[in-house]
């Protein structure tokens, strides 16, 4: 289990990580949240107790997203790059949230593919958080929901089946055993119809 910090404070956490994606100054306050010596914020002062984990994840999403340059993230292949981060980092909560919107908008193949990478981001969250049994539910059906799939020349599949081995073994997951994100192939997004969920062998045939 890794420890987290209430709800409260996770979601006004996850409002300034998310903010950081696409603005410096939103970074630079990741990096005083992650320096021992700064005073806390006043957004923090019910909770003080948890101000340890709170640097923890800033220092973690500071150094995720020191190799994305600040841009808006202006399509869906975009925010799938930054999400790759931030799973990454084992920031779950923020891929879930930044995902979501995407999801909302997106219709048939595609949005079971991102509905599925939401699942595991919250399966993954939810046993951070000692969830065991939330946690199994979300992995296992999100792994369902990749099967056969792949979007923004992702393969989702492979991602899904990797997922659920450590599904498999979450009583004793070593968290450096989660998969990584998914990404993309060079070139298996060029030329391609936009949000078509397509298997790029086929592209090939």
């Amino acid at each position: 289990m890794i420890p987290t910090a209430p709800l409260r404070v996770r979601n006004h956490l996850a409002e300034i990580i998310l903010t950081a994606l696409e603005k410096p100054e939103a970074r630079r306050a990741l990096v005083v949240l992650g320096e021992a010596d700064a005073p806390p914020p006043d957004w923090l002062s019910p909770d003080l107790d948890c101000r340890p984990l709170v640097r923890q994840r800033a220092l973690s999403a500071a150094a995720a997203l020191a190799e994305l340059p600040a841009a808006r993230l202006d399509s869906r292949a975009d925010a799938l790059d930054a999400a790759a981060a931030l799973f990454d980092a084992h920031l779950y909560f923020e891929v879930h949230e930044l995902l979501e919107p995407f999801w909302r908008d997106a219709g048939g193949g595609e949005r079971e593919a991102l509905q599925g990478l939401i699942q595991i981001a919250v399966g993954y969250q939810h046993l951070a958080n000692g969830n065991l049994a939330g946690a199994r539910a979300l992995l296992e059906e999100g792994c369902r929901r990749l099967e056969g799939r792949y979007l923004e020349g992702m393969d989702l599949d492979t991602f899904g089946r990797e997922v659920g081995r450590t599904a498999d073994r979450m009583l004793q997951l070593d968290w450096r055993t989660v998969p990584p994100f998914p990404r993309s192939k060079p070139g298996q997004r060029a030329g391609r119809a936009a949000g078509k969920d397509v298997n790029p062998r086929k592209e090939l045939m």
